[in-house]
């Protein structure tokens, strides 16, 4: 049986598996523009690497300017594809996600969307109503509850803008020009509708958070936090140089103060992979929207100068770090600094292109051994 599927599950032939089927599904999740053939060297290589236990699906809800309708409207449209080929395939018991660029924001809210609490979890988890945590040990740094009813295991990004695309060198071809960035958010939803104004953190009213910081809370529009918390792994690949379009503190969430000059070397058998940091979950009452972020907004919003910008986006940043730490995370840096093609370093993450963007071989081969590293440690565990 091919292992392997590809866009609208209607046209998917043979998916349905017997008794000696995968039982893993592993959901694609292509970025901005894209499409699932941006997926054909990764599902090859997967498919070679993991085994037959995988069964690979590479979206195709959102393909091309569908990624323009917004991240929320991306999300849910994704979200009732995975659950269509839920539905449809016999013998699934588990559940994994590997998102590229963008869509690794479409993916944070799709499984939101396909998330449910474990019935033993469900007076923890009400205390989360607010996005409050007391401790690192509470049902946001735990495993807790299904995505479309099955075990989540690995979530793994790649080169995705968590924390949005405003701030100084977070659109790296901007270049960090100060007119540059202050003219980029009115702009964008020109150019790319609502996810634009989504990336900016400029959509909706000025007394509204944006949906970026939504979706590092548990709120009405879903448990945003706990669905991510109930992977067994969460993994963020971030070029850390190189990449246009999306710059290295908003895909590895981190700080400006905590980026450090990565190491030279790659890591042995994993070429341009150059470090790996395990980053415990840490206390927080969690993201919030305070008078003066909301008064923030506005000013970003009504009178973009390069203050009012620079105001709103580090208030915004630090809430949506404050309410994603909850959580452990595994951060890879890549460097391609020493790639003939270092320029395509957004490209080259996933390999887009076999023979232009090759260079991000190395980095598939550390995301193919990570992914197994689980599926062995759950094999593990279900023997013992």
């Amino acid at each position: 049986m091919d292992m392997t599927t590809r866009g609208s599950f209607a046209s998917s032939k043979g998916i349905v598996n017997g008794n000696n089927g995968p039982d893993h599904l592993l959901v694609l999740v292509h970025g901005i523009l894209a499409s699932p053939s941006d997926w054909t060297y990764v599902e090859a290589e997967l498919k070679r690497r993991l085994g037959k236990n995988f069964l690979l699906y590479a979206s195709a809800s959102n393909t091309f300017t569908k990624t323009f309708s917004g991240i929320d409207g991306a999300g849910k449209r994704l979200a009732e594809e995975v659950m269509q080929v839920v539905k449809k395939t016999k013998g699934l018991k588990k559940i994994s996600f590997l998102a590229h660029s963008l869509g690794g924001l479409f993916a944070r809210y799709a499984i939101a969307v396909l998330y449910s609490e474990n019935a033993s979890s469900t007076s923890q988890s009400n205390d989360l109503a607010d996005s409050s945590i007391s401790s690192s040990e509470g049902p946001c740094s735990i495993r807790k509850g299904t995505i479309a009813g099955l075990d989540p295991v690995n979530f793994v990004t790649l080169a995705t803008p968590h924390l949005g695309v405003r701030g100084r060198k977070q659109l790296p071809f901007l270049l960090g020009i100060p007119i540059l960035e202050k003219l980029a958010p009115p702009l964008a939803p020109i150019f790319t509708g609502r996810t634009g104004s989504q990336l900016f953190l400029t959509d909706g009213k000025p007394d509204r958070p944006p949906l970026l910081l939504r979706m590092a809370s548990n709120c009405e529009d879903g448990q945003f936090v706990s669905a991510l918390g109930a992977f067994r792994c969460r993994i963020l690949y971030a070029n850390v140089s190189y990449d246009h379009m999306v710059g290295w503190r908003t895909s590895s969430i981190r700080r400006e103060k905590e980026l450090v000059k990565p190491p030279q070397r790659s890591l042995d058998g994993y070429k341009h992979v150059v470090d790996v940091e395990y980053c415990q979950p840490m206390s927080s009452d969690g993201p919030h929207f305070p008078p003066e972020a909301a008064r923030a907004k506005e000013a970003a919003q009504n009178e973009p100068t390069v203050k009012n910008t620079v105001e709103y986006h580090e208030l915004m940043e630090e809430e949506m770090i404050h309410g994603l730490q909850q959580l452990g995370w595994k951060k890879v840096d890549v460097s391609f600094h020493s790639a003939f093609w270092p320029f395509f370093a957004h490209n080259n993450i996933h390999v887009k292109n076999e023979w232009l963007h090759n260079a991000g071989a190395g980095v598939i081969a550390h995301v193919a051994d990570s992914l197994k590293q689980q599926e062995n440690s759950s094999f593990i565990a279900a023997s013992l």
